[in-house]
């Protein structure tokens, strides 16, 4: 069995020596859990501080800044601010890594008009805790809240998810008013992933994060990107998050892009996709979403 990008490290070996042993019943009921707990696990890929690229932080004009969640944590974030700017993204990072490698997207958000708050989920970078579902969700209401307390409103906040963060960025915008969504790389659900690096029986063992179901109760102008070689988040997932959507929406084929490389292959066409659906936001009928004083 191929080594699926999102599952790695020695878990994976043993979930396939567990599935394998799912052929003797009597066994069924006493490793159910031990799978489930394997799979949950690998899930999330955090790199804690000091680990990663901190050195990023000056060069993409970062500050520190903390955000507190209903359940009592203190998450590390940085905000990069776009003088002038009339919106805000808030970025929901992938399953791997923490803040600090994602530069890139850092930069051409705010060159194509926005400001950013990137958060570090629960368990990565500098942040305290152990990741799951629930508390991602929890973490994402912390950054939303967060710029509300700045002075930010709803009109004026755009969630940003990339991969994993594609879900958490869903169920925020299907909660909370926002102004648009921009779905990078986005899956169906976690049932669906597990299905592809387990065959059949990966989705007894792994639910929640189904974005395909939550997005129908999204009613905010949507930017899905993603790469045509994609082996991580295969494509036609991408398609599927899409069609389940409502409008107004736009789906942007990134070509010759794979899981983790579409500001790179994109080039300047990144940042001048981004400008056009900030200034798409910036120009629906209602109330003008004036620059902070």
């Amino acid at each position: 069995m191929a080594m699926h990008p999102w599952f790695t490290g020695n878990g994976l070996g043993v979930l396939q020596q567990l599935m394998r042993s799912m052929r003797f019943p009597g066994l069924a009921a006493l490793i159910y859990g031990a799978i489930y707990f394997i799979v949950s696990r690998l899930i999330y890929r955090p790199i804690r501080y000091p680990g990663g690229r901190w050195y990023t932080q000056a060069e993409s004009g970062a500050r520190d800044v903390w955000v507190r969640t209903s359940d009592g944590l203190r998450l590390h974030a940085w905000w990069v601010e776009a003088p002038g700017s009339h919106l805000v993204t808030l970025y929901l990072h992938g399953n791997g890594g923490n803040v600090a490698r994602r530069p890139g997207h850092l930069r051409e958000i705010t060159a194509a008009g926005s400001s950013v708050l990137i958060l570090d989920y629960r368990g990565f970078g500098k942040s305290p805790g152990r990741p799951t579902e629930h508390g991602l969700y929890r973490d994402a209401d912390a950054g939303y809240d967060h710029l509300i307390g700045m002075g930010y409103e709803p009109r004026q906040i755009v969630a940003l998810g990339e991969s994993l963060g594609s879900a958490v960025a869903v169920d925020l915008a299907s909660r909370r008013p926002c102004a648009g969504l921009i779905l990078e790389c986005p899956f169906t659900s976690l049932s669906a992933m597990a299905g592809i690096v387990v065959p059949l029986a990966g989705r007894l063992f792994a639910s929640g994060f189904n974005t395909r179901r939550k997005i129908a109760g999204v009613h905010v102008p949507l930017l899905i990107v993603h790469g045509d070689r994609d082996a991580t988040v295969p494509y036609a997932m991408g398609r599927a998050v899409f069609e389940a959507a409502n409008e107004p929406k736009s789906f942007w084929t990134v070509e010759g892009a794979t899981h983790v490389d579409i500001v790179e292959v994109a080039g300047p066409l990144y940042r001048a996709r981004l400008q056009a659906f900030y200034e798409s936001i910036l120009s629906r009928p209602g109330p003008s979403a004036g620059t902070l004083t």
